[in-house]
C-alpha cells in the first residue's frame, strides 16, 4: 500500500465537560466506534497538568533508552514475557521477524486501585506473569521524575477513559439488549490488568531499500485487545541536537520540535470501508481508540480497528526519534469479555500470537 495518495482524516472530538456532562449523542459515538467508523475519539480540554506531564513522561523515553545496555538488561523481566520493564527485540511483525526498531518500557496499572499494588493477583493465573509480575522501575538516581510522573499521567489517562467508557455505557444500556447498567465503566475503574506502554521509535540509520520500506515499519498493522486505549500525541526529538543523558538532567523535559520532520510519519488507520487514513493528535489532547474486548463487550456495535506506525525517514545529520504513551485499559483477569469467555483465556491467545 502507498503512502502518497493517503487523506488526512478528522478524528470525531468532544471535550472532557461533555463526557462528565454526559451530553456525548450517540451519533458522535457511532460516527467514532461504530461500524463504519476509525475507532477512535479525541478529547480535548483536559486538565491543566496534563501538557505537562505528557512532555515530562515523553521525554523521559529518550532518557530511558540512552541507558546502557547493561542498564536495560536489569530492567527487562524474560518471566514475565518482557511485558513488564524494558522490551526490545521481542515482539513479532507482519514479516515474521522481531521488532528492533522500537524499545518499550511496559508498566502494570494496578496502583491505580492502590499505590502499593504493582501487579495483578497471581490467584489462578500462574501462567499470566505479564500481568501479576511487580513493575520494575528505573534507579531513582538514574531517572528520578520518571516513575512518579508516569504513574499520574496514567491515572489521568484512565480517569478520563472511565468517563468515554461512561458515554459507551450509555449508548449500549440503549441499544444492546440486556447489557448490564455501566459495566464498561466498571471494567475500566476496577481494573488490575491496564497496561502502560511508554514507546520510544529509535532514530532511523539509513534509507530503507525498497524491499524495506514497509508502510508500516515501526509498529506492524495489529488491533489493540483491551477496551479502550488511550494515547498521547507523539513527542519527536532530534537526538543529535539534544543528546539525552549527555551532561544534562534526566528530569528536564527535552526541546520538542513542532511537528514531525516527515510529513508521512505518524499514525495510520485502517478504516470498516478500508480506507487508510492518516490521523494526527493534537499536542494538548488524548486520543482513544476501540479494541477488541469492547468489540466483543458490545456485541460488535463498537468496532476494532486496524492500525500501525509509520517512522520518520533519516534527515541528514539529524537523529528523529519518536515517543509516545499507550494506556491500555483491560477487564481484570476473571472478567467475561463474552459469554464463556473470561478476558485471562482472550490474553492468552493474543499474547501467544505477538510474543
Amino acid at each position: 500500500m502507498g503512502l502518497e495518495e493517503v487523506s488526512q482524516a478528522q478524528p470525531v472530538t468532544v471535550s472532557l465537560n461533555e463526557l462528565i456532562e454526559g451530553s456525548v449523542s450517540f451519533e458522535k459515538l457511532t460516527e467514532a466506534f461504530g461500524p463504519s467508523s476509525l475507532g477512535i475519539i479525541v478529547v480535548k480540554d483536559l486538565d491543566s497538568k496534563f501538557q505537562h506531564l505528557r512532555s515530562q513522561v515523553l521525554s523521559s523515553a529518550s532518557y530511558l533508552a540512552a541507558l546502557t545496555t547493561d542498564e536495560l538488561d536489569s530492567l527487562s523481566s524474560p518471566q514475565a514475557k518482557y511485558l513488564v520493564g524494558w522490551s526490545c527485540g521481542k515482539e513479532t511483525l507482519r514479516s515474521g521477524h522481531f521488532d528492533t526498531l522500537k524499545g518499550s518500557y511496559y508498566v502494570n496499572c494496578a496502583f491505580y486501585q492502590s499505590p502499593e499494588l504493582q501487579g495483578a493477583p497471581a490467584d489462578g493465573f500462574p501462567d499470566l506473569s505479564e500481568y501479576t509480575a511487580p513493575n520494575i522501575w528505573p534507579p531513582v538516581d538514574r531517572l528520578p521524575a520518571f516513575r512518579s510522573s508516569l504513574e499520574e499521567l496514567c491515572a489521568l489517562i484512565i480517569d478520563t477513559a472511565a468517563l468515554v467508557a461512561r458515554a459507551c455505557d450509555r449508548y449500549a444500556q440503549a441499544n444492546i439488549p440486556d447489557y448490564k447498567n455501566g459495566y464498561l465503566e466498571h471494567v475500566v475503574r476496577t481494573s488490575l490488568t491496564t497496561k502502560a506502554r511508554l514507546l520510544h521509535y529509535f532514530p532511523a540509520e539509513a534509507e530503507p531499500s525498497v524491499a524495506d520500506d514497509n508502510d508500516d515499519d515501526w509498529c506492524a498493522t495489529h488491533l489493540d485487545h483491551g477496551c479502550l486505549t488511550g494515547l498521547t500525541s507523539a513527542m519527536f526529538v532530534d537526538e543529535a541536537a539534544n543528546p539525552p543523558l549527555d551532561g544534562g538532567s534526566a528530569s528536564t523535559p527535552l526541546p520538542e520540535l513542532a511537528q514531525s520532520p516527515d510529513p508521512k510519519a505518524g499514525l495510520y488507520i485502517q478504516s470498516r470501508t478500508g480506507e487508510v487514513v492518516k490521523v494526527n493528535i493534537p499536542r494538548d489532547c488524548l486520543a482513544f481508540q476501540t479494541g477488541e474486548a469492547l468489540q466483543l463487550i458490545t456485541r460488535g456495535r463498537f468496532r476494532a480497528v486496524p492500525h500501525f506506525v509509520k517512522g520518520a525517514k533519516p534527515m541528514g545529520a539529524a537523529r528523529i526519534a519518536r515517543n509516545t504513551l499507550a494506556v491500555f485499559t483491560q477487564p481484570n483477569l476473571a472478567e467475561e469479555v463474552e459469554e464463556g469467555v473470561s478476558f485471562a483465556d482472550f490474553a492468552r491467545g493474543v499474547v501467544m500470537r505477538t510474543y
